[in-house]
């Protein structure tokens, strides 16, 4: 039933689709100059409506304040992952009895360096 269905909604498109472009080859032959200026109202109204939506999110500073704090915090794992591997290898050949009689579920802690920032340079409160 559902390959039915799908059957279906294909040739209602197919058939919307083949109303387009009968109606646009009619409108070319009728009324040219209609056509063209009602495709371009409609290129200038979805070019507005892209820069407004590019703008409003392009304008949201956490994206890039977040995409900063991942960098960080990969930057910081990787450095205390290589930290970790010279003495972590002594460890286990030390304790290698132990962890197999009981195995502790370590939680990985989050390591992040701190992002330096305009400390030192105080606001003109004059201006505000």
């Amino acid at each position: 039933m559902a390959f039915l269905k799908n059957r279906i909604s294909f040739y209602i498109v197919l058939g919307l689709i083949t109303l387009a472009f009968l109606g646009l080859g009619v409108q070319l032959i009728t009324n040219p100059t209609g056509l063209f200026q009602s495709i371009a109202i409609i290129a200038i109204i979805a070019a507005v409506i892209y820069f407004v939506v590019q703008r409003v999110t392009r304008a949201n500073p956490s994206k890039r304040e977040h995409r900063a704090f991942a960098q960080a915090a990969k930057k910081s794992k990787r450095r205390f992952k290589n930290n970790e591997q010279g003495p972590a290898s002594s460890r286990k050949a030390k304790a290698g009895s132990l962890t197999s009689i009981k195995k502790t579920k370590r939680n990985s802690s989050t390591h992040l360096t701190v992002i330096e920032g305009k400390k030192g340079k105080k606001k003109n409160r004059a201006s505000l």
